[in-house]
């Protein structure tokens, strides 16, 4: 077969780079958000964040000049543009003090113009005590021989973050070199000495020996305390499954007494290394708040959430009056700065639209709750603002509405409904909102099980089946009805 060249025309649809870079902006969270805006920044010099500019640098004899009246340079020293921000990139790799890993604390001591007052604190970094230092510490100034102590410290290293030793003294033994001569009674020994230490029930390897440990360590005039060292040493399964009527017989108690019990128990820190376990709490920023205006809710965009960038006019300045080829790249920056900061007023504008949108179906919910909330699905919003329902799902999702009742994503407001006799459909929120209304207000004594539950809603012409009453309640981390019941 001879080949031959064919001409051919189709039609398709493509993205155009500002479209591209539109759609990823808007399904950004705020953090991802400003890290891209971070990244956009260090690589276009066109672009800097509107933080309010700090004109004393162009201030002359006590009168303000505007940037773009200054002495401009020419045309040959627009190309160091660049050349002297890649030489800045270059020299900010290189640290300039030394930092050393390996010192708890950090501090400046250089002379800050001879005023100790001035020093800064700021660099004073502080290093939290794990549960490992912790015991260490504990162990190094113990009084036992040396041999244990070493022992000690190497069973140290096997406890988990919980405080747990999850590995046998065993198979522990078994893989320890021969000629450390440890074998299991050391181990035990050793073992035993950490459970004496700080946090109590330290060094357990279950539960029940971590309760054990922290009843032991109470003193021995504690009320109750060896009925509730009965109670975890032997009926511990019954004790979880709050089976207090056989409890009450094994213990030949009142009331009253194992109430105390209960309490005594319950008390007791099933993870004792949990308070060293540094955690950075995450705070939520809200993209948008709803507040009320006379009689009507209104949204407003927060503007902690969006970050400010404009186009540096010094750089934009020099451009528009020097136009050659040594500026052509220049150019082509501030033509995707000028794209980025149009892509976020969009971005702004779509989220403040949607938002405006869910809420003029949601006014049931700001005023009476979660249990008002109306049945919604994202073809409406879509319909109603004109965007299609893959921009709705980027919309909404990580973007987070500050309400009356809390903070939420914007997803929240959407889910499945449930219709009921009368034809009319319920949202599946509102049906959790009930449900956890019902068990908040029931006899703890004698708490409604899941078919009680769906009954009552069928009574109220929601007819939710058991097995649905009871994946909500486990979606809502509600324990069963054994696990509700208190004295």
């Amino acid at each position: 077969m001879k080949p031959t060249l064919q001409l051919k025309l189709n039609t398709g649809l493509t993205l155009t780079p500002q479209l591209q870079q539109s759609i990823r902006l808007l399904q950004l969270s705020t953090l991802e958000l400003d890290q891209e805006i971070t990244r956009l920044i260090q690589e276009n010099p066109l672009l800097e964040l509107d933080e309010g500019i700090d004109r004393d640098e162009f201030k002359s004899e006590g009168q303000d000049i505007s940037p773009t009246l200054l002495d401009l340079p020419t045309a040959t020293e627009i190309t160091e543009i660049q050349e002297n921000r890649e030489n800045a990139e270059i020299q900010s790799d290189w640290p300039d003090e030394p930092l050393y890993s390996d010192q708890e604390f950090i501090f400046d001591t250089r002379g800050r113009g001879g005023d100790e007052d001035d020093q800064d604190f700021s660099r004073l970094i502080s290093k939290p005590v794990s549960l490992r230092d912790h015991l260490l510490s504990q162990i190094s100034l113990g009084q036992c021989c040396e041999r244990r102590k070493k022992i000690a410290g190497l069973l140290v290293d096997s406890l988990n973050d919980d405080g747990y030793l999850s590995q046998d003294l065993g198979e522990l033994a078994e893989l320890l070199p021969p000629e450390l001569e440890i074998n299991t009674t050391d181990l035990e020994a050793a073992l035993e000495y950490i459970q004496q230490l700080d946090p109590p029930g330290v060094g357990a390897r279950s539960l029940q020996e971590c309760l054990l440990l922290q009843l032991q360590a109470l003193p021995d005039d504690t009320p109750l305390r060896e009925d509730a060292l009965t109670v975890v040493n032997k009926h511990l399964e019954s004790f979880a499954a709050k089976n207090f009527q056989l409890l009450r017989k094994v213990l030949g108690c009142n009331e009253a007494d194992l109430q105390s019990i209960y309490q005594l128990i319950t008390r007791l820190n099933p993870k004792p290394g949990d308070e060293f376990n540094a955690t950075t709490a995450r705070h939520v920023i809200p993209d948008v708040i709803v507040s009320k205006l006379d009689s009507s809710w209104v949204v407003q965009l927060n503007p902690d959430s969006f970050p400010r960038v404009r186009i540096n006019n010094l750089y934009a300045g020099i451009l528009k009056r020097h136009r050659c080829e040594a500026t052509q790249t220049l150019m082509g920056q501030l033509k995707e700065a000028r794209w980025l900061v149009r892509n976020l007023d969009q971005r702004m504008d779509t989220i403040l639209r949607v938002s405006q949108a869910i809420i003029d179906r949601q006014q049931a919910f700001l005023e009476q709750g979660e249990t008002a909330m109306c049945p919604l699905v994202m073809r409406e919003i879509a319909g109603e603002v004109e965007l299609h329902e893959s921009t709705i799902s980027r919309v909404t999702t990580q973007k987070y509405m500050r309400t009356p009742h809390g903070i939420f994503e914007l997803k929240y407001f959407f889910g499945s409904h449930i219709p009921d006799e009368a034809g009319e459909a319920h949202s599946a929120i509102a049906i959790r909102g009930l449900i956890k209304r019902l068990i908040q207000d029931e006899d703890r004594k004698k708490p409604l099980n899941d078919s009680q539950i769906s009954q009552i809603l069928a009574n109220q012409g929601i007819v939710v089946a058991r097995r649905t009453v009871a994946k909500y309640r486990e979606f809502m981390h509600i324990p069963p009805t054994n696990l509700r019941k208190t004295l």
